[in-house]
């Protein structure tokens, strides 16, 4: 494919994407692998040029662009070298019209930017357009950060979490042998820290509410040398089915796992009412705060999206709270920085439920927000996250 072609297939693939993100239907990564897949001359390079064009225009749009073409467009406004590839060649972009504007770069919508924590500033949301780097957990019952550090040529210690390493650019952890033989799995240090916050300790009932695929239920098994209780819970079969071979890889064992009935749930906790000295909530939420890694989110996400996972944020707290065992902690994490599903959060549960009272993290390293504390990009190199700590009374 020519430069001007490749640039068209951005244009189309974009057009696809934007109406995607406004119809709800699927995501950027499965749009371009469905066009390649009709498009069989286009080459290993072809493709990586296209990619990294649509990936460019989705990073630098906070808002939907109303086409492909004005997103294009607008991208020369940082890189000239794009306007002579609009030369109306037989698979190339027709030349841009006189008067033809491109899209404006924000990095979110306009409307958004009022819906943010208070103490999330400028540089904060700049830095949610950025690209993340690559972490991993080092599981500290099978070895040492040093060994790991020693092991991958280049890769450093994290900032803020005992468990951190952060990998050089490009390396692919999967083929290691620190990988297959269970020593090491993939994860944001930003949630790390979370279960650093969380203080888990053996000889203890943890209930990981939310568990999804199990990444924060193997680090509170690993923080504990699995000498405590473990049940995690999920409403997804699919995303709950894939804890168990991550567990058996990196030998972790009697790991409960409840699936939880949407609506029911209280029931099928029952038993463990009042008796988790550890309650860790990672809830749904917008998911603000993982843009850099889903960029195409900003496009996607609406006043009634928001308003749904508030009212999930809120139903899950509510039957959550009796589970906590006297003196027991309940930790609550959202990847937002929306104050709606953070500190509001928190706020209006702590009015309601007297028998809570938040816990200072203040060694931690996270920015206070409210009666939680905030990770940010720009301040911490994490991931985006709110949580906190808040204890029973006895």
């Amino acid at each position: 494919m020519l430069p001007a072609a490749r640039l068209q297939a951005a244009i189309e693939l974009l057009d696809e994407i934007i109406a995607a993100a406004r119809d709800g239907g699927a995501a950027a990564d499965t749009l371009i692998q469905r066009y390649f897949r009709t498009r069989r001359y286009a080459g290993s390079k072809d493709r990586r040029a296209v990619r990294d064009l649509v990936y460019r225009a989705i990073r630098g749009f906070g808002e939907a662009p109303a086409s492909g073409r004005a997103a294009m467009i607008g991208l020369t406004a940082e890189d000239p070298e794009l306007l002579p590839l609009f030369d109306g060649s037989p698979h190339g972009p027709e030349p841009i019209g006189e008067g033809e504007a491109g899209a404006s770069a924000t990095p979110l919508p306009a409307w958004l930017r009022t819906r943010f924590a208070s103490t999330v500033d400028d540089t904060d949301i700049a830095s949610l357009s950025g690209r993340a780097p690559l972490d991993i957990r080092v599981n500290l019952s099978r070895t040492t950060r040093e060994e790991v550090l020693a092991a991958i040529p280049d890769a450093e210690p994290g900032r803020l979490s005992a468990s951190s390493v952060r990998l050089p650019d490009g390396f692919r952890i999967e083929d290691h042998a620190l990988w297959h033989e269970g020593h090491v799995d993939i994860q944001d240090e930003g949630s790390q820290l979370l279960v650093d916050a969380a203080d888990p300790r053996a000889g203890t009932t943890i209930v990981d509410l939310c568990a999804g695929a199990g990444g924060k239920t193997l680090a509170l098994w690993d923080r504990t040398g699995g000498k405590a209780r473990i049940v995690a819970c999920d409403t997804d079969r699919a995303r709950l089915s894939r804890l168990a071979p991550r567990a058996a890889r990196s030998g972790f064992t009697d790991i409960e796992t409840r699936l939880l009935d949407p609506g029911k749930e209280a029931a099928a906790l029952g038993d463990l009412d009042r008796g988790a000295d550890l309650l860790f909530v990672d809830a749904p939420c917008s998911g603000t705060g993982t843009w850099r890694r889903n960029p195409e989110a900003r496009w996607r996400l609406t006043d009634k999206r928001i308003a749904g996972f508030v009212a999930a944020q809120h139903h899950i707290l509510e039957f959550a709270a009796p589970l906590v065992a006297p003196g027991g902690i309940l930790l609550y994490a959202v990847c937002s920085l929306l104050a709606a599903e953070g500190e509001d959060q928190i706020a209006n549960f702590l009015t309601s439920r007297s028998d809570f009272r938040k816990v200072d993290c203040d060694t931690i390293g996270g920015v206070a927000s409210g009666q939680g504390y905030l990770l940010t990009p720009a301040r911490h190199g994490t991931d985006g996250f709110f949580f906190a700590r808040l204890e029973r009374s006895c």
